[in-house]
């Protein structure tokens, strides 16, 4: 029998005494000592309280040592133990107290499993994570709504989707917490798609989301371009209920209205939000740098230094990143050295890429390969290398180009977007041999090259269009319009690029090759889908090309319209017949 712990009782102080420590190991430590000097009789409440609160300090092992200690221990001390343990960062002593649970023959209970499943989720344990289902199933609980939704927490966060949908679907009851999981287990595995999709069942369930799915949701939107349902949940979740815009779902908007082309609606969000904190800044900063506002970005960065948050590591990729692609070198330079002298923040590999990336645009490539040389500590990784070969290609230095390809194809010999590049700029420094020979390692490989398509939506409907399509019910009217444009724009200087396509293709072919790109006939679909005036906006999901980049500036200055194309890297403003990149991308 434990004694009480009423106010008059000696272990009352104690227990006082713990509730008063907190999360600090010195006080806590004092009361263990306290209680191994004392002749009480030790009470199980008042060392499952100090063990717990020990783990909660960041001491582990202390804990651990301490528990021989505990008298008779049962389900609930482990289950504290492994919660605390879960809850801090140090997820991997939770697997150890669940196999000293084991060993002392008790039950685990639908906390336990709940706890441990965190934990696997936490250290991305997918083979510890599968061997635990077993043992949910084993126990009993795979029906218990708490265990289902770790479950589905966990292998939506490790990956496994398939699984994870497999106990959704199971599920009698949904709270919007599981829903949540398995939206942004899509939405994180890059099928934002899939993740819209799920919210749309979410509705016909009669689910209200909360403002976590929002914030995913937006994410999703911003990730596929789907600028309708982002534009829907402003109005009808957030303007419509006049729910407070707060900082976490206010960036959120701004990042998706800078994602889907809507850069101005995004910096009216931004000056619009009560209270602004480090991703909100980051979001405005890298939205304009994604659509070529370099100066914008840079103007903003300074804002933020003055009157904003500190800027971490994030931050500094938004602004080398704008740099990188307004040609603003001194300036990146600058602010390579200000996030380590005056931040005090060590540059990662992304910073390292960006650096590259800027002094490789700007045609200085001995001052990339300086900065690799000085720069970065060890061997460069391939991300480095990837964008200085992008770098050799853009300003056709090949010699340089056969010496790189030989370092990233060393460290990355299995990854076929490496090949494509090289058997790109072999075909424009004519060495078709090379490329024969690269295209056979691909084949025998069973590499293809990524299929490029783009994506345009008329009237809130969303159409898809690939090279030489002709799955439109308008099919003929559309090639009809794009060969007159092809015409008009001539007639106003345009040449065809097609130094890109296959060397052994005539020249005449080589311009049917180009002429018929995704993006030329999402655009005269649009073109003729749309009246005049009217905005047209592309998403292509691989990088524009230039015959297409330089097609589409002549386009829209024919036309007087102005068109945006959302390629892999960034957005295109074409006006006039110019671009808001600079032809600098």
């Amino acid at each position: 029998m434990e004694p009480d712990l009423s106010s008059s009782s000696p272990h009352s102080s104690l227990f006082t005494s713990l509730l008063l420590a907190g999360r600090r190991i010195r006080p806590l430590t004092q009361i263990h000592a306290r209680i191994i000097i004392s002749t009480l009789h030790p009470n199980r409440s008042l060392l499952t309280k100090l063990l717990t609160l020990i783990i909660s300090s960041g001491f582990p092992l202390y804990a651990r040592r301490l528990l021989p200690s505990v008298p008779s221990p049962d389900t609930f001390l482990f289950d504290s133990l492994i919660r605390a343990s879960s809850r801090s960062t140090l997820p991997l002593h939770s697997l150890h107290f669940y196999l000293l649970m084991l060993s002392s023959s008790l039950r685990p209970s639908n906390y336990t499993f709940t706890s441990l499943l965190k934990a696997c989720a936490d250290l991305s344990a997918s083979n510890l994570g599968r061997i635990l289902h077993l043992h949910v199933l084993a126990a009993g609980f795979d029906l218990d709504r708490f265990v289902q939704t770790s479950l589905v927490v966990f292998y939506a966060k490790v990956g496994n989707l398939v699984v994870a949908r497999k106990v959704f679907d199971r599920m009698p009851e949904r709270s919007v917490v599981v829903w949540n999981a398995m939206i942004s287990g899509y939405e994180q595995n890059g099928r934002a798609g899939a993740a819209i999709k799920l919210f749309y069942l979410m509705q016909e369930e009669g689910m209200e989301p909360d403002e976590a799915t929002l914030a995913i949701l937006l994410s999703a939107c911003s990730q596929v371009g789907e600028f309708g349902l982002g534009k829907w949940i402003h109005e009808h979740y957030i303007h419509g209920k006049n729910s407070r815009l707060g900082v976490v779902l206010g960036s959120s908007l701004v990042n998706m209205y800078a994602r889907c082309g809507h850069v101005e609606k995004a910096r009216e969000v931004f000056e619009g939000l009560d209270e602004h904190n480090v991703v909100s800044w980051t979001a405005m900063i890298a939205g304009y740098g994604m659509h070529g506002f370099a100066e914008q970005a840079m103007e903003l960065f300074k804002r933020m230094q003055l009157y904003g948050p500190s800027p971490n590591l994030v931050t500094f990729v938004a602004v080398l990143s704008a740099c990188a692609h307004g040609g603003m070198v001194e300036q990146g330079r600058e602010a390579f050295e200000s996030m380590k002298f005056d931040y005090g923040l060590i540059p990662r590999a992304e910073h390292h890429v960006c650096m590259v990336d800027l002094y490789g645009r700007a045609g200085l490539l001995a001052e990339a390969m300086k900065f690799i040389r000085d720069q970065i500590t060890g061997e460069p990784g391939a991300a480095v290398w990837t964008a200085l070969l992008g770098a050799c290609k853009m300003h056709k230095d090949f010699n340089r180009a056969a010496e790189i390809s030989t370092k990233l194809l060393a460290l990355e010999p299995e990854n076929p977007s490496h090949y494509v590049l090289l058997s790109n700029i072999h075909a424009l420094a004519g060495k078709m041999d090379t490329v024969e020979e690269i295209r056979d390692v691909m084949i025998s490989r069973g590499w293809r090259k990524q299929t490029g398509y783009s994506l345009i939506e008329i009237n809130n409907v969303s159409y898809i269009f690939r090279m030489g399509d002709t799955s439109n019910p308008q099919t003929v009217e559309i090639y009809q319009y794009l060969e007159e444009l092809i015409c008009r724009i001539r007639e106003a200087g345009y040449e065809p690029m097609t130094d890109s396509v296959l060397h052994e293709l005539e020249e005449e072919e080589r311009e049917v090759a180009v002429r018929f790109h995704s993006e030329k006939l999402a655009l005269a679909f649009g073109l003729l889908s749309t009246g005049e005036g009217t905005l047209i906006r592309i998403v292509k999901n691989l990088r524009i090309c230039g015959d297409c980049h330089l097609a589409i500036k002549f386009i829209s200055g024919v036309t007087g319209r102005e068109i945006i194309v959302r390629d892999k890297h960034r957005f295109h403003h074409f006006r006039d017949g110019l671009c808001s990149c600079q032809d600098y991308w």
